[in-house]
């Protein structure tokens, strides 16, 4: 899989450039995500479960990243805890991951787009 990176601007002393790696969005808006409560997980679809079964496991599983002129717009797939309420405990992830990617990175996310792919019945962190 190929991985995308992100130039940001030189600031005004032209040291040089900064990059940013897709794959480091996803995994800062995964952790982001993950720290919410109620949230018992971010979810992959079913051939990620199969890739990290036989030890190919990916900490950007359910996270879809595209980046367009330092904007970032993100889908995540969230495995929720029975009981939460699923607007409020969404909203509340969207804001975490949104000033979480925008803190560390500099970028402005545009959107985050959540898919709540299933609902954990078991106690929940």
């Amino acid at each position: 899989m190929e991985t995308n990176n992100i130039t940001l601007r030189a600031d005004e002393n032209n040291v040089g450039s900064v990059q940013i790696a897709d794959d480091v969005v996803s995994m800062i808006a995964a952790l982001a995500a993950s720290e919410v409560e109620g949230v018992s997980s971010v979810v992959g679809d079913i051939t990620n479960e199969v890739m990290s079964k036989v030890g190919m496991k990916k900490l950007t599983k359910g996270v879809r990243v595209d980046l367009l002129d330092n904007k970032v717009s993100i889908d995540l797939s969230i495995m929720i805890g029975f009981g939460y309420p699923i607007p409020e405990t969404s909203r509340l992830v969207q804001e975490k991951v949104k000033n979480s990617v925008e803190t560390m990175t500099g970028l402005t996310v545009e959107d985050i787009n959540i898919r709540v792919a299933a609902v954990n019945m078991s106690k929940v962190k």
